[in-house]
């Protein structure tokens, strides 16, 4: 079976839809949005039809993710940081994030593939993909103290990612860890991760 979506461009193309039911997020809040992105093949299981939703991700795993999300083509090449060699599985996916300014790498010149990515950090990049889907256009100007001030940990979030943070709650696609949380420096899990993919993508009119 076939189901169309909208790319980038705002033409149409087809993708493969593999219905995947994983076993592990039956009685999972993130059932919906794991199973759905699981079937477009924008998320992967583990095996044996498993999810692993609580599992923290890696930044590689998120450029892949993100690539795979909104549809970019693949850049050939090697990844411009010091720790991305070209035969990693993750070099394409962490390129093509780079050329379409989604990543950055650390001031040290390394992207630190293998490192758990914060919830913050997710931010900024969802930010980024906002700008790149159109969806941060549609968004109202505010303060990000402002947008902030419901969360009583908010002065937690790094002050490089505050405007991204507030951009990503304003648009719906992210939300606390409870009504007043945001646990911006703890590490997204998958769940999470599949959920903020779908919500972007919805928003964005692209599924």
């Amino acid at each position: 079976m076939f189901v169309s979506s909208n790319i980038l461009t705002n033409s149409l193309y087809s993708v493969v839809w593999h219905p995947l039911m994983f076993k592990d997020v039956e009685n999972h809040w993130a059932k919906d949005a794991v199973n759905d992105m699981g079937s477009r093949l924008i998320v992967n299981g583990i095996g044996n039809d498993l999810y692993n939703p609580n599992t923290d991700m890696t930044r590689a795993e998120f450029a892949a993710i993100m690539m795979k999300g909104l549809g970019l083509n693949p850049v050939d090449g090697k990844a411009p940081f010091a720790d991305v060699d070209a035969p990693d599985w993750y070099n394409s996916a962490v390129l093509t994030a780079y050329e379409y300014k989604l990543i950055e790498g650390f001031e040290d010149g390394n992207f630190r593939p293998q490192e758990k990515i914060t919830r913050e950090q997710a931010m900024v990049i969802l930010s980024k993909a906002m700008a790149i889907t159109g969806l941060q256009e549609k968004l109202a100007t505010k303060d990000s103290d402002e947008m902030l001030k419901p969360y009583t940990v908010a002065i937690a979030v790094s002050e490089w990612a505050k405007a991204a943070v507030a951009a990503s709650i304003e648009a719906g696609v992210i939300s606390g860890r409870g009504a007043h949380e945001l646990a911006s420096k703890a590490n997204i899990t998958r769940a999470e991760v599949a959920a903020i993919v779908q919500r972007i993508l919805k928003a964005s009119d692209l599924i």
